[in-house]
């Protein structure tokens, strides 16, 4: 058996023409539906790792930028005074997107 494995976690930064948004949209609702479901019993500890989870998987991203750079006020500038018009602008903060990153104006 010559097959090479690698041990490292699968990217998800792939071409922003080429996500599956179908794929995206069915896992962001499931995680929706359980953090639904994890509220209505009350387990609120539950609730705060689901909504960690979907703030920080690449589909949510990949869909929150979808829903802001695709609506009617997609040439209004966010907080930080930028456009996201190309590909390469609209898929960079669905890979490179933390908390770190974050530099609101004040």
């Amino acid at each position: 058996m010559n097959v090479a494995t690698s041990a490292c976690a699968p990217s998800h930064c792939v071409d922003w023409h080429r996500i599956d948004w179908s794929k995206a949209t069915k896992h962001v609702q499931r995680l929706q539906a359980r953090i639904v479901k994890a509220v209505q019993k009350g387990r609120w500890g539950k609730v705060t790792a689901l909504q960690h989870l979907l703030t920080h998987s690449f589909s949510g991203k990949a869909l929150a930028v979808r829903r802001v750079t695709s609506n009617q006020g997609k040439k209004t500038p966010g907080v930080d005074g930028k456009i996201w018009s190309s590909p390469e602008e609209k898929h960079r903060p669905c890979c490179h997107f933390g908390g770190k990153d974050i530099n609101p104006r004040r």
